[in-house]
């Protein structure tokens, strides 16, 4: 529960917390879990594998698939990463975690210079999804970005704006990168939305003008 409580916030100290629990009750599925995430965190990439097959040994549940890959390409092994991307076990997945692999799958692809690859990776039918969901944010981000490193700017364009506009919880910095294509700055965000400016500055109408 500690883990869980400091994984955002402060994961070195949920990675502590984690390792207590790994040494007192290391044969609980929910505590390799644990474990495995809290050292995913933190870049432990080793012990995250280790920790997150041994859960889903004991436990059957295969949800960790998209950590276990992304531990993969942490370890510099993006052909292993798709390798746990095509596990039969990814079709049963629930939509977000099925998602979360796609988008793992296309880094590894990225990883392996192959953009195109990558790009093919995301293209599922979530891609016309509409509702804000985390998961549609990042589906939506992660196929913008690498249209952006194939140099299409304005399919790129397109899909940073759906990002934007369903990222109700920040899991992107869709906003700076659309703000990027656009060439202007993004100045704050308030509660009556974003406040952008471009390079030239304006004197409000109060001030004295020269």
């Amino acid at each position: 529960m500690a883990a869980g409580l400091f994984l955002d916030e402060d994961p070195e100290r949920a990675y502590k917390h984690a390792a207590f629990a790994r040494r007192k009750a290391a044969r609980v599925p929910g505590v390799r879990e644990a474990s495995g995430v809290a050292a995913y965190t933190v870049g432990k990439w080793q012990e995250a594998l280790s920790d997150l097959r041994a859960a889903r040994r004991m436990s059957g549940r295969d949800s960790f698939l998209a950590v276990i890959a992304d531990a993969e390409r942490g370890l510099g092994r993006p052909e292993r990463a798709l390798e746990v991307a095509e596990d039969p076990a990814a079709a049963t997945l629930d939509t977000a975690d099925r998602i979360e692999l796609r988008i793992v799958a296309s880094g590894a692809r990225r990883d392996m210079g192959d953009l195109e690859a990558a790009l093919a990776e995301l293209r599922v039918p979530e891609l016309k999804e509409r509702r804000a969901r985390p998961w549609v944010a990042r589906l939506f981000y992660a196929y913008a970005d690498v249209l952006a490193e194939l140099g299409r700017e304005e399919e790129a364009r397109e899909y940073f704006s759906r990002a934007s506009a369903v990222d109700q919880e920040g899991v992107t910095d869709a906003d700076e990168r659309l703000a990027a294509i656009e060439g202007v700055e993004l100045v704050d965000v308030d509660g009556d939305g974003i406040v952008w400016t471009d390079a030239e500055e304006f004197p409000a109408e109060n001030e004295e003008r020269d």
